[in-house]
């Protein structure tokens, strides 16, 4: 039985089938409740007399539908939700069956990089997660979580508190997901060392000070808060890069020790931290690998010294977000086998290379990477979506990542029309317009360079000075105007044609606009400078204005999208960032003004020789993601 609704876009009306269910058999407990959250997702409302759907407990998935009922087998509980997204609306016959590769997969979400991903947020991904059949995700937050007796712990950086985490952990619990916690507990940690009350337990700038009693006093208080809120014994102590470890404090304090040691028995400790509360660790593995020179995929087996400091209570999760061949990651999961703790993996959705999610090289990695794991029996895959410099990717431009990770967990092969259909059924979304984010990367000619180096010349391009123009050289050729020009027609389009998403596309018109107008000054300022025209260079002058709007509109629009997704916090970092782009093209104009009324000779910055920085092999383009790396040669945090 089927009822009709109509959704209203901004550009016209079209009819969403409904179908009216009615539930019986052996159901999750909290089905009913789940279903009612669900039941705008899956175009399904449950009423007397609907549609019959038998559900019997088993292995594995099944669907099967004659066109007048459907009989629907269910394993987990998260198994149940995606098997009733499988079920066809407007009712069809179907037989669809799956089995899960991994016991557990699902997001890593990074909370930590200024972007605290809100409560409603994370319940619509939860949502998106139990459609997908995603069963796990953990939530990255170095010190954003309240730590009691810690003011400082997270200080104004939009910290969760114990009462929204553990309403997040039952909310998840309904759908058959499990939530828990990523913190670190060794480096990266940045963030709480630089606040003078914290500075004493400093090895250096990142690092914490291992061996020193009080900072096991800390982690313990730190371990304890970060887990209270969830069901979960699982927790991610994290332990990666931490570069120098032994090297800085530690050793004006306790003298020169193999760093091997000092990790060893720093990890003991805080495993016998969880182990007082029953917790199930895991850490990242990278160190070990580090600590002999080596990285995951050197010639060569851990050393007897390396696999000597893992202790076996941990699990260690190997992450690699790089490679494109199966054989690699096979290979490394080979050398993970010598050590004495059993292994799980990580994988990434590229999110963080700037604003525009890198989508090539997330599907060329995860199809080889996933295949690898699912041939060797690793029982749980992570797909992190990490925020580096800022969070300015926001994490909803991740959902076709994560139903890549939820197609590749109940099927053997990739296949990109299923993928599709699942991402319209799941989402609401058509694939083909998350998957044209990343053409804001790439400019025509330019290389997609996924062998781990994926190119993102929009960012560069967006924060590039007017004057002091360091990609110059790099991008010197290739039609950037154009491109950009293209992008706004198009995201027009696809903010029209994806109502559930206004501000995702909004925000990326209005991305593609801002660009389009600022590739056109890079293409001439110099150019127009070098050559002494000054008739063009009043032309380039009157296009500032627009330019200046471009930005702010485009603030105002980053903004919307941003708080849809993640708590205030931190977006402050991107309005000092575009209010220094918007600052800098009122010097340039004046600057360019000045040139072309004859009142200055040149412009200096303009005619200072370009080297080349990111370009390689002719079309290549190296990624470049540090905001201030991008806008100047000096140093704009000392």
């Amino acid at each position: 039985m089927t009822s009709c609704v109509c959704v209203r876009t901004r550009k016209k009306e079209y009819p969403i089938m409904k179908l009216n269910v009615s539930v019986s058999g052996q159901t999750p407990v909290f089905w009913r409740e789940a279903l009612a959250e669900l039941s705008d997702d899956l175009n399904m409302t449950l009423c007397e007399g609907g549609t019959e759907i038998r559900c019997t407990r088993g292995e594995g998935i099944a669907v099967v539908c004659d066109g007048v009922s459907v009989d629907l087998t269910w394993s987990s509980d998260v198994e149940f939700f995606r098997a009733m997204s499988l079920i066809p609306v407007p009712l069809a016959p179907c037989d669809i069956r799956e089995k899960a590769n991994f016991k557990s997969s699902g997001p890593m979400f990074d909370c930590s990089r200024n972007g605290v991903v809100n409560p409603d947020a994370m319940r619509f991904f939860i949502r998106k997660m139990a459609l997908m059949g995603l069963n796990l995700g953990m939530l990255y937050t170095e010190d954003t979580y309240e730590v009691p007796g810690r003011p400082f712990f997270g200080y104004k950086r939009g910290r969760y508190t114990y009462e929204e985490l553990k309403a997040l952990d039952d909310y998840a619990n309904m759908f058959g997901v499990e939530l828990c916690p990523c913190i670190q507990t060794l480096g990266h940690l940045k963030m709480i060392l630089h606040w003078p009350v914290f500075s004493h337990l400093r090895d250096h700038d990142d690092v914490i000070l291992a061996d020193l009693p009080e900072t096991y006093v800390l982690l313990e208080e730190m371990i304890r808060a970060a887990t209270a809120p969830y069901r979960s014994k699982k927790i991610h102590l994290g332990m990666d890069e931490a570069f120098g470890v032994g090297l800085g404090a530690h050793y004006n304090k306790f003298g020169h020790e193999d760093p091997k040691s000092v990790m060893g028995r720093h990890l003991k400790t805080v495993l016998d931290i969880c182990e007082k509360y029953e917790l199930e660790p895991m850490i990242w593995s990278d160190m070990y690998f580090h600590l002999d020179g080596h990285d995951y995929h050197s010639e060569g087996l851990p050393s007897e010294k390396a696999k000597a400091a893992v202790d076996p209570r941990v699990t260690l999760v190997y992450w690699d977000y790089y490679q494109d061949d199966e054989s690699k990651y096979a290979d490394a999961l080979y050398k993970h086998a010598q050590f004495p703790a059993p292994t799980v993996f990580a994988g990434g959705i590229w999110t963080w290379t700037g604003p525009f999610p890198s989508y090539p090289t997330t599907f060329a990695n995860t199809i080889a990477g996933l295949t690898a794991c699912r041939k060797a029996n690793v029982p749980l895959v992570l797909a992190t979506a990490w925020g580096d410099n800022g969070q300015e990717c926001s994490m909803m431009a991740a959902l076709l990542g994560l139903q890549l990770y939820g197609e590749l967990t109940y099927r053997d092969n990739y296949n990109e029309e299923d993928l599709f259909a699942r991402f319209r059924r799941c989402c609401h979304a058509d694939a083909q317009a998350f998957l044209d984010l990343s053409l804001f990367n790439y400019l025509p000619g330019m290389a997609v360079g996924v062998h781990g180096n994926p190119a993102n010349v929009g960012k560069v391009l967006l924060y590039q000075d007017p004057l002091v123009q360091l990609f110059e050289d790099d991008l010197a050729g290739y039609p950037m105007t154009e491109h950009y020009e293209s992008l706004v027609g198009k995201f027009a389009r696809h903010a029209a044609e994806n109502p559930a998403y206004p501000e995702l596309f909004d925000f990326y018109t209005a991305m593609a606009h801002a660009l389009a107008l600022k590739s056109r000054w890079h293409e001439q300022a110099g150019p127009i400078v070098r050559s002494g025209d000054r008739e063009r260079a009043a032309a380039l002058c009157e296009e500032v204005p627009a330019i200046i709007d471009a930005v702010h509109a485009l603030r105002i629009s980053w903004r919307r999208l941003w708080e849809k997704t993640n708590k205030p916090n931190g977006f402050e970092v991107i309005e000092v960032r575009l209010g220094g782009v918007a600052a800098r093209f009122a010097t340039a104009g004046e600057k360019m003004r000045a040139f072309a009324n004859g009142e200055a000779e040149t412009i200096p910055e303009l005619l200072e020789e370009c080297l080349p920085l990111s370009r390689y092999d002719g079309n290549h383009f190296s990624c470049t993601n540090v905001m201030g790396m991008i806008s100047t040669p000096s140093k704009i945090d000392w």
